[in-house]
C-alpha cells in the first residue's frame, strides 16, 4: 500500500475518503441547522398573534416568523426599497416603510411594486397610505437569511447620508440612515388572495420537512467506506 508503485494511489484514495466523510458530516450538520429552523417556526406558530402596541416585547429578535399586529402611522420620508424582487415574472422592488408607534418604530415590508416607474423615491408616494393603519403579518429578521434575495451590501459609506435603493435588507446596515431608533426585525406582511395592486405583500413558502440530507449523508459515509474498505481487496487483486 505504501510502496513506490501506489503511494500515490494511496494517498488519493486516503484523500477521497476524508472528502467524502466530512461531506457526510457537513449533511448532518445541514440536517441538524434545519431541525432548529423548523423547531424555531413551529414554536413561534404556535404563539398566539403578538400585539406590538400592548405588549412589551423583550427581544423580538427571537421571536422570528411569529404572527404580528400593530397599529401605527407609517413615515413615507424614510422608505427604502430592496432590488431583485420579482411577481410572477415581473421585475420589480420590495417596499420597506418604518411604521411609527407607541414612540416606537419597526420596518415593514410592504410588499412588491414594479420597477417601471418607480425609479426615483419620490414616484413611490403614489403607494402612500395616509393616517393610522393596522397591519398584520410575521416577524423577520433582516440579514443574510432574509428571504428577501439580493448581493449583501456595506453599510453606508462616510460621504452618504441615505441610499434609496438597497441588494438586501439588513437592519443594521439600513438603521443608520433612519433619524430614530428602529426594532432588530422587521414585518413582513401577510399576503392576500388575488391581490394584485401594489404594493403587493408576500410571504415565502416555507419547507418544514428535513429534506434529503440524511439520504445525503448515508451516501457520502457509503462512498467513504468503499473506498476506505475496497482499496486493499483491489491492491490484493492487482
Amino acid at each position: 500500500m505504501f510502496s513506490r508503485q501506489w503511494l500515490i494511489t494511496t494517498i488519493l484514495v486516503v484523500a477521497g475518503t476524508l472528502v467524502c466523510a466530512r461531506l457526510g458530516i457537513w449533511q448532518l450538520d445541514r440536517l441538524a441547522q434545519r431541525r432548529v429552523f423548523n423547531a424555531q417556526v413551529e414554536s413561534m406558530h404556535r404563539q398566539p398573534t403578538l400585539d406590538l402596541n400592548s405588549e412589551l416585547v423583550v427581544d423580538i429578535s427571537k421571536m422570528e416568523w411569529r404572527a404580528v399586529t400593530v397599529s401605527g402611522e407609517y413615515d413615507f420620508e424614510n422608505q427604502i426599497a430592496i432590488r431583485n424582487q420579482y411577481n410572477g415574472g415581473d421585475y420589480g422592488y420590495h417596499l420597506i416603510t418604518p411604521l411609527l408607534f407607541s414612540g416606537k418604530a419597526v420596518l415593514v415590508d410592504r410588499g412588491w411594486i414594479p420597477a417601471d416607474g418607480n425609479s426615483l423615491p419620490e414616484d413611490w408616494r403614489q403607494y402612500d397610505e395616509l393616517g393610522e393603519v393596522k397591519i398584520q403579518g410575521q416577524i423577520r429578521l433582516g440579514g443574510t437569511e432574509s428571504a428577501i434575495g439580493g448581493v449583501a451590501e456595506a453599510e453606508l459609506n462616510p460621504n452618504e447620508t441615505r441610499r434609496a435603493f438597497w441588494n438586501k435588507l439588513i437592519l443594521e446596515s439600513v438603521a443608520p440612515q433612519i433619524p430614530y431608533p428602529v426594532l432588530p426585525a422587521y414585518i413582513q406582511l401577510d399576503a392576500v388572495d388575488n391581490d394584485q395592486t401594489p404594493p403587493i405583500p408576500y410571504q415565502p413558502t416555507l419547507d418544514l420537512t428535513e429534506g434529503p440530507h440524511v439520504g445525503y449523508a448515508v451516501q457520502w459515509f457509503i462512498f467513504a467506506a468503499i473506498l476506505f474498505g475496497g482499496y486493499p481487496f483491489y491492491l490484493r487483486k492487482n
